[in-house]
């Protein structure tokens, strides 16, 4: 019999039984997380550099990446570190400390994903209100509100997980250290209390994701009546980035916890978490840069910059690094 004081480290889902196949999954993790290094922390540096994107939008998308960039690196080194060196274990206090920032950073970017819905609603539906209701003060307020939800969210349900006593052992179904995996460990009904603060929790993000589609029905209506079809490219443009992340994260998310237990298998619970917890991260850069041709032209400008031949014909001539 095991309890939550005795414990002294978890052991996690192992990719593969071979080591051939363990160090090919840690290349490719290895991959993927220097490609969302790389990915987020451009735009967050593009944002940051070019004062054409100090606007309401780009703040909230150098937000989502350093959300996405806490997420990935939240999960992908200790899976990387179990691949690389055949372990499976993760220490009591790593794993209450992974499930703390996982769910901060997972949480924190679905209310931000929320904020930002808001934004491109008061921009297409009511754009004349735009600088009122998104100045610089509302910006970073609902920002912070953003982040300071998802570390309240955290904390409570880490705390309230890792306060339950533990008598099934201390094997995880899951490569990262997840709440629904640790439930499984504890002992009959004491993780009741868990499952209250989760279906309240769970109130909530429901309301968020009926903000978000209320507000992109209301923006396709008016979008749909812009009498020029250049004008409802534009606006589409700026809409279907930000869609797609909303529709890329709540739908893994939903499908991993929603999904019937006739079809969980810890192959298939194991993809899935992949989907959720490293996909996303690592394509928003891309989702967002891809029509987006304002930040390409800031991407195009912060690379040139690496390259003084290539930056003074990219620059206009009285750019400082073209001048003699």
């Amino acid at each position: 019999m095991y309890n939550g004081s005795s414990i002294t480290e978890f052991l996690l889902l192992v990719f593969a039984d071979t080591r051939e196949l363990q160090l090919l999954h840690f290349w490719l993790f290895l991959g993927i997380y220097l490609a969302a290094l790389l990915g987020n922390g451009l735009i967050i540096t593009a944002i940051a550099c070019d004062h054409h994107l100090h606007t309401p939008m780009y703040f909230f998308l150098l937000n989502l990446s350093l959300l996405d960039l806490g997420s990935i690196s939240t999960t992908l080194p200790k899976a990387m570190d179990n691949s690389l060196w055949n372990n499976r274990d993760i220490s009591y206090l790593g794993c209450a400390t992974q499930v703390f920032f996982f769910y901060f950073f997972a949480s924190g970017e679905y209310f931000l994903l929320t904020v930002m819905s808001y934004d491109r609603y008061v921009a297409i539906c009511i754009p004349l209100h735009y600088g009122t209701l998104l100045g610089s003060r509302a910006c970073v307020h609902m920002a912070a509100a953003a982040w300071g939800t998802g570390f309240l969210f955290a904390m409570l349900h880490t705390a309230n997980t890792f306060s339950l006593p533990l008598c099934q052992g201390n094997t995880l179904d899951q490569f990262f250290c997840e709440i629904p995996q640790i439930l499984k460990l504890s002992c009959s009904h004491s993780y009741l209390r868990e499952i209250r603060l989760t279906t309240v929790s769970a109130c909530l993000l429901f309301g968020c994701f009926v903000f978000i589609v209320v507000s992109y029905v209301q923006i396709f209506r008016v979008v749909l009546r812009i009498p020029s079809e250049q004008g409802r490219h534009k606006a589409f443009s700026t809409c279907l980035p930000h869609l797609t992340v909303v529709s890329l994260f709540t739908s893994t998310v939903m499908f991993a916890h929603l999904k019937p237990p006739s079809i969980s298998s810890p192959a298939l619970n194991l993809v899935v978490a992949v989907l959720y917890s490293v996909v996303p991260p690592a394509l928003n850069p891309l989702i967002y840069s891809m029509r987006n041709q304002e930040l390409k032209d800031a991407l195009r400008k912060l690379v040139g910059r690496f390259s003084p031949a290539r930056s003074c014909q990219t620059f206009s001539a009285n750019d400082s690094q073209c001048m003699s």
